[in-house]
């Protein structure tokens, strides 16, 4: 280790002292900064993700087609027709009445065009039960779901008048409004209790309502200002709603984390006899400099979702980078300045039950706790570390058997939706009649002898081949020489099945018939094909994130803290974390273990998204708390203290802290496994799961051991390695004056800190 006795001022330790010096001036900088931000972004507007730039594969070609035709594909709907019991059938006279009374009723309406009758589509079960009568919405597709409700109505009127049929409506416009009565407040009942929530932890942490509502304003703040900068960037980025609540979830759990950081070591400075001009600059040289470090480590983990290719991931990843780097931003530059303007006032508002809490709690002192934990750790650093990893391997065991898919309708959200019922009646009586696979036919003259006589033999080879029992439908846009060819697959919601057949249809019945006409373009697109090709995108997508995230992690960590031994170490820990929380996830929602404790089912899978979306989050996530904490083992270290006593040290006095930023973590992200959604639950139960494990078993116990057991060694820089840039600067002589000599002990016995 390097003690040097003068060091160069760091970003963080400069943009600190500024901030203090010239308190107004960066205080209405910030606020100019998020007014403009959100008037510009307004201003913009935003633009979100299209259809086409999705995801790649045979579904985004098939969508750029329709979309450069200028084909506005209605919001389908269909009515089932279907007999209680197997008395009655189609050919009946009460039957055919039924059909007849829908037809009316949802021509009345003004809302629907293009009704057909199953007696002229042929879409009549084999058993001959179940009938579909099928139209679309007027209008645009994307608003059906808002105009919808008067069919429904109509609808139900004709199922009142006859109860020996099932009669109800099933299509994307249905579902859509169905789906946002049941659960679209949840997301926004989840946004809005996440301030609450923080800053409730906040109180209690701090016992003053100031210093609490501090970090909230601040990370509010930083999100209203990423908000306007997502609308300016969309014009280059296209951004989303599922980017935005991703980017709320994230900028509120950093930008809290990071001030709270960086107040409790202002605090702890004052209440160990600094004076506030050197408290301040003490917690910008060190907290500070903890904050860039890990606010730029997450940046660079977030960035990771840029190599997916998938235009959803891409705006989740833009938009958390730029939050993230917002908060950072915030914290170490309009943080020391209304800290230096309260000054003593930061204690107002103090919570009456929690006056006990004295302020000298945050000098040196530490937690009693951690510092218990941390003694027998140390004591026996190798036992601990092998029962850590242990653990942590038990747990993470189960992912071995991990198995992805995208959740169908009934294991996404439960059977107790009416509407999830008629899905799996309409896919039992008529598979793949509900998600039929879509073939967007492109071609010179669509009305050529060739390409007719082409679509004539795809159809017919469609069923004969098996992956389809019919009808198989054809619309035709004469205009744009464009052809859609709708073909229900064998296998309905069995993925597996379904997808079999559209093996089928790609590999076999496309190249056969459509395939011979020169000039003719055919992409298979539809949800199931759009599962696929989701899938075989992100698949193919891993190795690149993977080795992206870790590699820059693993560099940016040799750079700030020039230990090989520490970079290691740190892309270690967070890959045990990582897959832990992968093992709960499995345990829980793969194969229902304590399932119901979650208000959860055990579906059979995790969904596909979501691991490398976990990784990703998790593993800038869990830089927060290895930084701040292995920054200050390293200040203490640089003190002249022995590696054992710098761990102790380090552990037990950002015990506090670290207890606090992970409760907050956890209690947001839990906020969001209360969601009905399941793919919803498993977001968020990974996330709080690893973010609990990570900042108590990994901080707590297997990290000290660890660095116990190395000893100098963790210190070690190759001497190859030497002329690497050094931005290890931060720590300033002045932040590096001890209260009192090092191996002094307070009256408990306790290392007496900074």
């Amino acid at each position: 280790m390097r003690n040097r006795e003068t060091r160069v001022r760091g970003i963080a330790a400069r943009a600190g002292g500024w901030s203090a010096r010239h308190r107004w001036a960066a205080v209405g900088i910030w606020v100019l900064f998020v007014v403009l931000a959100t008037v510009l972004g307004s201003a913009a507007g935003r633009v979100d993700v299209k259809d086409s730039d999705q995801m790649g594969g045979e579904t985004h070609t098939a969508a750029r087609i329709v979309e450069d035709a200028g084909i506005d594909e209605p919001a389908g709907e269909t009515v089932l027709v279907q007999a209680k019991s197997g008395d009655l059938k189609a050919t009946d006279a009460e039957f055919r009445a039924a059909v007849g009374a829908v037809v009316t009723a949802v021509e009345k309406t003004g809302r629907v065009t293009g009704v057909i009758s199953p007696y002229d589509s042929r879409t009549i079960s084999e058993d001959g039960r179940s009938a579909l009568v099928r139209f679309d919405m007027r209008g645009e597709a994307d608003t059906a779901g808002e105009r919808v409700e008067p069919v429904l109505k109509a609808v139900e009127g004709v199922q009142k008048d006859y109860a020996s049929l099932r009669i109800e409506e099933i299509g994307g416009a249905s579902m859509a409004k169905t789906f946002d009565d049941a659960f679209g407040d949840d997301f926004k009942k989840a946004e809005y209790s996440a301030v609450p929530v923080a800053l409730g932890i906040l109180l209690v942490a701090f016992g003053a309502l100031v210093a609490a509502l501090v970090p909230v304003a601040l990370a509010i703040t930083a999100i209203i200002a990423t908000m306007g900068l997502m609308g300016l960037v969309s014009h280059v980025q296209p951004m989303s709603e599922t980017a935005n609540s991703v980017m709320l979830l994230v900028g509120l759990a950093v930008g809290v984390d990071y001030c709270l950081f960086y107040l409790r070591r202002e605090r702890e400075e004052r209440a160990a006899g600094r004076d506030a001009h050197t408290a301040l600059r003490i917690a910008a040289a060190t907290s500070g400099r903890a904050i860039v470090v890990s606010g730029v480590t997450v940046c660079v983990a977030m960035a990771g979702m840029l190599f997916t290719g998938i235009a959803e991931f891409e705006a989740m990843g833009l938009a958390s980078l730029m939050v993230v780097a917002v908060a950072m931003v915030g914290s170490v530059t309009v943080l020391p300045a209304l800290l230096s303007l309260l000054g003593e006032r930061v204690e107002r508002g103090r919570v009456p039950f929690l006056r006990r809490r004295r302020p000298s709690r945050f000098a040196g002192e530490g937690s009693r706790f951690w510092t218990a934990v941390l003694k027998r750790v140390l004591a026996r650093p190798l036992l601990a570390a092998v029962v850590a990893v242990g653990a942590l391997l038990a747990v993470a065991a189960p992912a071995l058997g991990m198995k992805t898919q995208n959740l169908t309708l009934d294991q996404e959200f439960g059977d107790s939706l009416p509407v999830v019922q008629t899905y799996n009646r309409v896919n039992e009586a008529f598979p793949g009649g509900s998600d039929p696979a879509e073939v967007v036919v492109k071609a010179d003259d669509i009305n050529a002898p060739e390409v007719r006589a082409a679509l004539a033999d795809f159809r017919e080879r469609a069923i004969s081949s098996g992956a389809s029992r019919g009808p198989v439908d054809i619309t035709t846009h004469d205009e744009q020489n464009v052809a859609l060819v709708y073909v229900p697959l064998v296998g309905g919601s069995d993925q597996d099945r379904a997808g079999e057949s559209l093996d089928k249809l790609r590999d076999e019945v496309r190249p056969a018939t459509l395939g011979t006409v020169e000039g003719v373009q055919a992409p298979i697109t539809g949800q199931v094909a759009g599962n696929k090709d989701f899938n075989d995108q992100l698949v193919g997508s891993v190795l690149p994130v993977f080795a992206f995230v870790v590699v820059f992690a693993l560099l940016l960590m040799l750079l700030s803290f020039r230990s090989l031994t520490v970079a290691l170490t740190s892309i270690v820990l967070n890959l045990l974390s990582v897959g832990a929380a992968y093992g709960i996830l499995v345990a829980v929602f793969q194969h229902g273990w304590g399932a119901s404790l979650v208000g959860a089912e055990g579906v059979g899978a995790i969904v596909t998204w979501l691991p490398l979306f976990l990784f990703v989050i998790l593993f800038g996530l869990s830089m927060d708390y290895h930084v701040f904490v292995v920054s200050r083992i390293r200040e203490a270290r640089l003190r002249g203290r022995s590696t054992r006593d710098a761990i102790q040290h380090g552990v037990v006095t950002t015990a506090g802290v670290v207890t606090s930023a992970a409760v907050i973590m956890v209690a947001v992200f839990a906020i969001f496994g209360t969601l009905s959604m399941q793919s919803m639950k498993q977001m968020g139960v990974g996330l709080a799961a690893a973010v609990l494990i990570d900042a108590t078993v990994i901080r707590g116990v297997l990290l000290p051991a660890v660095m116990s057991l190395l000893g100098e060694r963790n210190w070690y820089l190759p001497k190859w390695l030497h002329r690497m840039p050094d931005l290890t600067h931060d720590e300033s002589p002045e932040a590096a004056v001890p209260a009192v000599r090092d191996g002094e002990r307070g009256e408990r016995g306790e290392p007496v800190g900074v």
